[in-house]
């Protein structure tokens, strides 16, 4: 048990973050799943809209430092390659 009432703090505010991060991560992976599904079932369409949805989440996510800039960048990236081959094919 921590002694001190700003270490308590520290641990009760950490949860409370990790809790929130977790969730938001959570988000992102629920709408790359719904654009995987919608490209896979050759939905165009609807799969663009889920794309600069999953875009903004990830761009808010690094924005806030749950992910990296990086990450979020490589992400995006590798996202509409991946609608663009399939789109052409």
């Amino acid at each position: 048990m921590p002694n001190n009432k700003t270490v308590r703090k520290r641990i009760k505010v950490t949860n409370e973050r990790t809790i929130r991060n977790k969730s938001r991560k959570s988000a992102i992976k629920t709408f790359e799943k719904k654009f995987h599904s919608e490209v896979k079932n050759k939905n165009f369409d609807l799969a663009k809209t889920h794309l600069s949805n999953v875009s903004s989440l990830y761009d808010r996510a690094a924005k806030i430092g749950i992910i990296k800039k990086n990450h979020a960048n490589r992400k995006k990236s590798r996202l509409a390659l991946f609608l663009q081959k399939a789109s052409t094919s």
